[in-house]
């Protein structure tokens, strides 16, 4: 979910196969015991041991710094180009690692320092490139930084979760703005993000009513300005990512709903958070992933029908669990079910692209 800047020769090709390698698996396994804690904390019967006990108790900081963290930080280190920079995945990996370990502030302090490195990553691609979406991305930097520094001096608050939200929802809207920075818009349009974007930064540190109406804000200027609006009326991938992107910019406006009704005493906690972290920021991955994957894995995909098999899946889930509070375990089951079956129709993508070029090879 970030902007990759333009290919050079060279590049740390020994560093990105060493990191698929041995970052993968690990990337992985965090994700899956993230879910499997999610899945306890909803009630569910997951098989309990220590491992799951200590995902089900740090499950946001497992999804949000180690896992995405994680992601984000590799996307980051292609764009850059320097293998210093792959050390912020590699933090926030360990990072996840020692809270799954039982040690909970080494845990904190590998996530502020992955933090504090990526702040400098996004400064040094500022430097090399300073535009709206670049700067966008250093500010998103900062805003996991200043949860994780909260996460380290023990303030488990809801600012720390808003400020965690902050880094990646910012991080996904200097996505957009770079994907369409070609797009004509209104001249109101710039100023009118920014202040909600400021207005965002301002509620997460108050963590009330404010960053609820950020959120809500943001997601109607989404829909508004995103060029998602005009693509979904095309065919193929184009019209799966357009899917995708409105139907993540819905969750994000109930998310904003949600949050402010949290915030003002209303029973809307569970809402704000998954229609938020699932709704929204799900969506995006599964729109992103079969353009982002082929560019930082190097591993294309063949698109077909079967990519809007989990949308469909994660989408329903999600109200299912919302609807009402006797389904949410069940919503929760699905829920992991449609993340497992993206993985599983992304396996399927690269497989047929690789078995298609075989097929022409050998013609």
């Amino acid at each position: 979910m970030a902007a990759v800047l333009p290919r050079r020769t060279g590049g740390p090709t020994r560093a990105l196969r060493w990191g698929r390698l041995l970052l993968a698996p690990v990337l992985a396994s965090l994700l899956l015991l993230a879910v499997a804690g999610g899945l306890l904390r909803a009630g569910l019967p997951v098989a309990q041991n220590a491992l799951v006990g200590q995902a089900a108790a740090q499950h946001a900081a497992l999804m949000i710094c180690a896992f995405f963290g994680a992601v984000v930080g590799i996307e980051r280190a292609v764009a850059l180009k320097r293998r210093a920079a792959f050390a912020v995945p590699l933090l926030a990996l360990l990072g996840g690692v020692a809270l799954l370990a039982g040690w909970p502030q080494a845990g904190a302090l590998a996530f502020a320092a992955a933090a504090l490195g990526f702040v400098a990553v996004n400064l040094a691609i500022v430097q090399k490139q300073a535009a709206p979406h670049t700067i966008l991305l250093l500010v998103s930097a900062l805003a996991w930084l200043t949860g994780c520094v909260r996460l380290a001096l023990g303030l488990h608050d809801d600012a720390m979760l808003a400020a965690w939200f902050a880094f990646l929802v910012i991080t996904i809207a200097a996505e957009r703005l770079e994907m369409t920075r070609l797009m004509r818009r209104r001249a109101a349009a710039q100023p009118l993000l920014v202040a909600l974007l400021c207005a965002l930064l301002a509620g997460a540190a108050l963590s009330g009513a404010l960053f609820g109406l950020a959120l809500l804000g943001l997601a109607l200027w989404l829909a508004a300005f995103d060029i998602a609006r005009r693509t979904v009326r095309a065919q193929g991938l184009t019209r799966y990512m357009a899917l995708c992107l409105l139907g993540g910019y819905a969750w994000l406006a109930l998310a904003g709903v949600a949050w402010a009704g949290m915030a003002l005493g209303f029973d809307t906690r569970d809402a704000a958070l998954h229609a938020l972290g699932l709704g929204f920021i799900f969506c995006m991955v599964m729109g992103h992933a079969p353009v982002i994957l082929p560019a930082v894995a190097r591993i294309k995909v063949q698109f077909d029908a079967a990519f809007y098999l989990p949308l469909a899946l994660l989408h329903a889930s999600l109200a299912l669990r919302l609807v009402d509070p006797a389904w949410r375990g069940a919503g929760a089951a699905l829920n992991a079910a449609a993340i497992a079956l993206f993985a599983l129709v992304m396996g399927r993508a690269a497989w047929r692209w690789r078995a298609m070029e075989l097929k022409r090879e050998r013609t």
